[in-house]
């Protein structure tokens, strides 16, 4: 290109923000401006990542109070299959002979060792103790000397798993004379 060419080439100014900001005044208020906007949004950003970060916290702590208890009570089934058998083993010793009742005797304490360390516990029941129905099934009434209402005969004893009810004791109850 040659200068004259160069003379006709119309230049257009741009717009320059910064250049009617030449006032120093005016640079100060749009960095401070610029600066509370990015502060806040700092904090909104910090509060979201706490809010999140407590969330997880709260979610890891559920999730290992949920398989803490899953872990308690993932044998009551394989518990509860067993205590059949320990009730036939009760059955065995109440109609054998003593003579022969030492070896049934030995296999049972070995069975409800084995069930006591997995947290199984046997509720306590006797005649004249006063129904309860969280613990107890009743199945039926009879006439007893026990006060009415109250538990005149254990039918089958009950368990608990780690204080929850396995199997309820099932008994009759005493009915009035």
């Amino acid at each position: 290109m040659n200068q004259n060419e160069e003379d006709k080439i119309e230049v257009e100014p741009i717009a320059d923000e910064d250049a009617r900001l030449s006032d120093p005044a005016n640079k100060i208020n749009k960095l401070k401006s610029e600066l509370e906007r990015s502060e806040k949004e700092r904090k909104e950003y910090l509060d979201g990542w706490q809010r999140a970060k407590a969330d997880f916290i709260n979610y890891k702590k559920d999730e290992a109070k949920r398989f803490e208890e899953f872990a308690q009570f993932a044998n009551a089934a394989v518990i509860q299959d067993l205590l059949p058998v320990l009730d036939s083993l009760e059955l065995a010793l109440a109609n054998m002979p003593k003579e022969n009742e030492k070896g049934i005797i030995l296999i049972r304490g070995q069975l409800e060792d084995i069930l006591r360390k997995q947290g199984l516990e046997e509720i306590a029941v006797k005649p004249g103790d006063a129904f309860r129905p969280d613990e107890h099934e009743s199945l039926g009434e009879e006439e007893s000397g026990q006060p009415a209402g109250a538990v005149s005969q254990v039918l089958q004893k009950g368990y608990r798993l780690r204080g929850r009810v396995l199997r309820p004791a099932r008994v009759k109850l005493s009915k009035n004379q």
